[in-house]
C-alpha cells in the first residue's frame, strides 16, 4: 500500500508515485483515497463570445488573452461547422459574427471588475475580431455558454459519432483544424467532420459523423492521429489510450519508452491482472 495524503507543498523525497499511478488508466494499481484542494468561488463573472474571421485568428488571440487575463477560467472555441449545427439544434441564431471561422467562448471569473479587465484585453487584441456578444447576467451568461456545452447533444442528433481527442501546439493548430476535414473526405467523401474544445491548452475534438463506418473506425483514425503526431501533437488529451488507441501508441512514445512502460508495469503488477489489455500495445507486454 502507498499513501501520500499529507498535502505538502514541497516534497523532494524521490519518485512522484501518486503522479505516475494518476495517468496510468487503472493498468497499475487501485486508487482509494484522494486529497483535493477547494477554491472560493469567484466574485464576479463576465463571459463573452468572439467572433474571428479564421482559425489562426481565434489562436493568436487566445496567446494574447492568456497572457493579459490572469483571472481568465475558460477558453472554449467552437469552429464553423459545429457552431452551425449547435445553433440548429437549440434553435437559437448565432450570438455574433455569423459569417465567422471560429468563435472563441470566454469566462473571466474575480474579486474586480471582470467585464472591464475582459473588455480591454479584447480591446488589445490585434487579431482581427468580426464582432463580440457580452453577457454579465447570469441568464445571458447562461445563454452563450449553451452553444459550447449543447454540441455533443447537438452531434448526437445527427448518428453516432466517431470521436478523437487530440492535443497541439498553438503553433500547430490551425494548420490541424484546416487539414483534418481534407483528410477525411479523401477516405470518405461521405464523412463529415465537426471540431470544437478547449483552445487554451490546446484540445482538439474531433467527431466525425456518416460515411462508411469501417473506414471510420480504421483509416481515418489512423491518418487523422499520424497526421496529429507528424505535428507534434498528442493522440489523446484527456480520455487516455484505453483499448482502441494502444496500437498506435507508438505514434507519441518511442521504443525505448514502451519498455520502460513494460518495465514499470511489470513491477507493481506482475500478473497483469490490473485492466490488462489497455494503454500497453500487447507485444510489449
Amino acid at each position: 500500500m502507498i499513501s501520500h495524503l499529507e498535502g505538502l507543498e514541497k516534497d523532494n523525497t524521490g519518485y512522484n508515485l501518486p503522479g505516475l499511478l494518476a495517468g496510468s488508466e487503472g493498468t497499475l494499481a487501485i486508487l482509494t483515497q484522494a486529497r483535493i484542494r477547494l477554491h472560493p468561488t469567484p466574485g464576479n463573472r463576465c463571459v463573452a463570445m468572439v467572433a474571428f474571421p479564421s482559425v489562426a485568428d481565434a489562436v493568436e488571440a487566445t496567446a494574447a488573452l492568456r497572457r493579459s487575463l490572469p483571472d481568465l477560467h475558460a477558453i472554449e472555441v467552437i469552429f464553423r461547422n459545429a457552431m452551425l449545427l449547435v445553433s440548429d439544434h437549440i434553435g437559437v441564431s448565432i450570438p455574433t459574427g455569423t459569417a465567422a471561422e471560429a468563435w472563441l467562448l470566454l469566462e473571466v471569473a474575480g474579486q474586480g471588475d471582470s467585464t472591464e479587465s475582459l473588455g480591454n484585453a479584447i480591446q488589445g487584441l490585434k487579431s482581427p475580431v468580426i464582432d463580440v456578444a457580452v453577457a454579465e447576467d447570469t441568464a445571458t451568461q447562461r445563454n452563450l455558454w449553451e452553444f459550447r456545452e449543447k454540441i455533443t447533444e447537438a452531434i448526437a442528433t445527427q448518428g453516432t459519432p466517431h470521436k478523437l481527442d487530440v492535443t497541439l501546439a498553438a503553433s500547430r493548430l490551425a494548420q490541424f483544424v484546416e487539414g483534418v476535414p481534407k483528410i477525411v473526405s479523401d477516405i470518405d467523401e461521405k464523412a463529415t467532420t465537426l471540431m470544437f474544445g478547449h483552445l487554451g491548452d490546446g484540445n482538439v475534438h474531433v467527431n466525425i459523423l456518416g460515411g462508411n463506418a469501417s473506414k471510420v473506425d480504421s483509416s481515418i483514425d489512423i491518418a487523422v492521429l499520424a497526421y496529429t503526431a507528424s505535428l507534434g501533437g498528442s493522440i489523446s488529451a484527456e480520455h487516455g489510450i484505453g483499448t482502441a488507441k494502444r496500437d498506435l501508441l507508438h505514434l507519441n512514445r518511442s521504443t525505448s519508452e514502451l519498455a520502460v512502460f513494460r518495465s514499470i508495469k511489470q513491477a507493481l503488477d506482475p500478473t497483469n491482472i490490473l485492466n490488462p489489455n489497455a494503454l500497453i500495445p500487447e507485444e510489449n507486454l
